[in-house]
């Protein structure tokens, strides 16, 4: 046996070192050193092992990778710079497994990479490595490696960042079947601020639904703008909460674009509100002016955001509309603390003014704990979170809201009541007189209506039929029929007249009135008839008053249905049964051939008439046939 196979069988590690060295020949130098990813039981980081290089966009890494100047562990310890994000990252990493069969890991660069490619060393060349993920929800961050026992190879990684402001370089390899694990752990780091958040967001719904129900009862559109910023606030809000420390690409597309879109339009409707809560334009002609420079900057920073996102790779300049936003809102909410100091007097001022203080104060320590996120994160639980304070600022700022909105309900509620009385009181009066004058003039008119025709109509009437009376007596038995013809009519509309004037009387205008005077116009009417009437009338009717109108109306239905019964039902008898309760209901039945509504003519007036008539004063109508024709009036009372 040589000497060279025997070191390879009685010293394996020997012979993995030399493996080692004949692969990275070229590449690598002395200090180099190989991670054995069959040691990683859960997740271990490469940060300090690896070596990094930034290429600018469109360069390719397989043709140029060569003139890279690689740089000993991860370039930087916080977050990327700016004018950094729009490069391709390069990672370099040497890998091995000392195991004797194959074994595979997850290489996981960090959450905020929406480009990762892995390239494998071979000779001089780098091979493109397929994209493999994990099977996780999550999978978009991770990219499993493969290597065969008592394999070595060295891994180019090109990443490319979201445009974001909080990308950081922590690469680091985790078990194959660790890594829904390894992202639960990292999250539960942060579980309190998202059980806060969701909270918050809570309130933030409560508060839309409230807003939305004044807007909806009240018509007041000032709830519609409240709603509006308390929907996009707390949606964004949620977003972050639901989408915190996930690799996948809606995370992507909340973090680099929605979350500052959303906090714009947020903004941009709070302003609105704040304009119509105040009523800026009569009231504060300043604050006005400076809401419309807000709104004008808001809609601005979307657009020009917008653009730059997805139209250039000018990040730099985009993370500066962000940022140049956030200050002159800063700004903006100093200048209106500035003029509430002014204006101290005006009580509803100074519940924004504390509002808007104290979220402004606490903004300022969430823009501080992003800036100096090392610094906070040596304070334990959520109090190291940028997200907690914010969120401390805007349930503070919604707190004092709800306590200005309710001196400014209760103001206004005190004055609009007042100013309702007095307005309700003279229109009540002056309704009451107009009402009475109207009706002592109708009260004149139809006395005086009744006593002309009783006087002058009557009087000419009754001459008629008694001179046709005297002339048919002395013709006797040579009397021509046009005599009885106008003997009949007169004695025809003499008694029509007298129902307008019973009816037009106001004297007449009772219930007991009405009832008695169906009752005399029945037997009336049928008395030289071979039809026999019965009207059944209750005991007691109580004292109600019945108007002229529906008095007459209810009369005239009462003549018409017994003008139908003696023409065309050829009874023998007929009931009339009148009954008072909550309402009037007059049953006139009788035993004829009853009626076939099926056959009735179409153009017929008769019973179009008396329900025209019924419904004119709310009553209804109804007519069967049952062993004859009933006839059913109803009036509410």
């Amino acid at each position: 046996m040589s000497v060279k196979k025997f070191i390879l069988c009685c010293f394996p590690a020997f012979a993995l070192l030399l493996l080692y060295t004949k692969q990275v020949q070229g590449q690598t130098s002395p200090t180099d050193s190989y991670t054995d990813i069959s040691k990683v039981l859960f997740v271990q980081s490469i940060s300090k092992t690896v070596s990094a290089a930034f290429i600018p966009p469109g360069q390719s890494l397989e043709n140029d990778f060569r003139q890279l100047r690689f740089a000993p562990g991860t370039p930087y310890k916080g977050v990327v710079p700016t004018d950094m994000v729009i490069k391709r990252l390069v990672l370099r990493i040497q890998l091995a497994n000392s195991q004797d069969t194959a074994y595979s890991i997850s290489f996981f660069p960090g959450f905020y990479y929406n480009h990762i490619q892995l390239y494998r060393l071979r000779g001089d060349q780098l091979i493109p490595l397929p994209s493999r993920l994990p099977q996780n929800r999550d999978s978009t961050g991770f990219r499993l490696l493969t290597l065969e026992g008592h394999d070595s190879a060295v891994i180019f990684a090109e990443l490319g960042f979201i445009k974001t402001y909080l990308n950081t370089i922590r690469p680091r390899l985790v078990h194959a079947k660790q890594t829904e694990i390894f992202l639960s752990s990292l999250r539960s780091d942060h579980s309190n601020i998202n059980l806060v958040t969701y909270v918050f967001c809570g309130l933030l719904l409560m508060m839309i639904l409230f807003s939305m129900a004044n807007f909806l009862l009240g018509a007041n559109r000032e709830f519609f703008y409240y709603s509006g910023y308390a929907f996009f606030v707390g949606g964004m809000l949620f977003a972050k909460a639901i989408f915190d420390f996930r690799a996948t690409p809606i995370s992507f597309f909340v973090e680099s674009y929605l979350d500052f879109i959303m906090q714009c339009l947020g903004h941009m409707f709070y302003l609105i509100f704040m304009q119509r809560f105040l009523n800026t334009r009569q009231k504060h002609p300043f604050l006005y002016k400076l809401y419309n420079f807000g709104i004008i900057l808001l809609i601005s920073a979307i657009v020009a955001y917008t653009v730059l996102h997805y139209f250039t790779d000018n990040f730099p300049l985009q993370n500066m509309v962000e940022n140049v936003t956030k200050v002159l809102l800063l700004v903006m909410i100093v200048i209106f603390l500035i003029y509430s100091i002014r204006k101290w007097s005006d009580k509803l001022l100074r519940f924004l003014f504390w509002g808007n203080g104290l979220l402004f104060l606490f903004s300022l320590l969430s823009q501080l704990a992003v800036m100096q996120e090392s610094l906070f994160k040596s304070v334990s639980g959520i109090f190291g979170s940028a997200v907690f304070y914010y969120e401390i600022g805007l349930f503070l700022e919604l707190v004092l809201f709800l306590a200005g909105l309710n001196y400014k309900n209760r103001k206004e509620l005190i004055a609009q009541t007042k100013e309702r009385e007095s307005l309700k009181a003279q229109n009540q009066l002056q309704e009451i007189e107009k009402q009475l004058a109207v009706l002592k003039a109708q009260q004149q008119e139809r006395e005086r209506i009744s006593a002309d025709m009783h006087d002058e109509l009557g009087a000419g009437m009754t001459a008629i039929r008694l001179m046709s009376e005297i002339a048919r007596n002395k013709m006797k038995e040579n009397t021509p029929v046009e005599i009885d013809r106008i003997s009949s009519s007169a004695n025809e509309v003499l008694n029509k007249m007298n129902a307008i004037i019973w009816s037009m009387n106001s004297g007449n205008d009772t219930l007991d009135n009405l009832v008695s005077y169906i009752r005399s116009y029945a037997y009336d009417y049928f008395e030289n008839t071979p039809v026999d009437c019965h009207v059944i009338t209750p005991e007691y009717i109580p004292a109600k008053e019945l108007s002229g109108d529906k008095r007459r109306n209810i009369f005239l239905c009462v003549k018409e249905t017994l003008n139908n019964a003696l023409k065309h039902s050829k009874a023998s008898r007929l009931t009339i049964t009148i009954t008072i309760s909550d309402k009037l209901i007059i049953t006139i039945a009788d035993n004829g051939v009853g009626i076939d509504l099926e056959k009735l003519r179409q153009f017929g007036n008769g019973l179009k008439n008396i329900n025209r008539r019924m419904e004119s004063i709310g009553g209804h109508f109804h007519i069967a046939a049952s062993n004859g024709t009933v006839t059913i009036l109803e009036l509410p009372m």
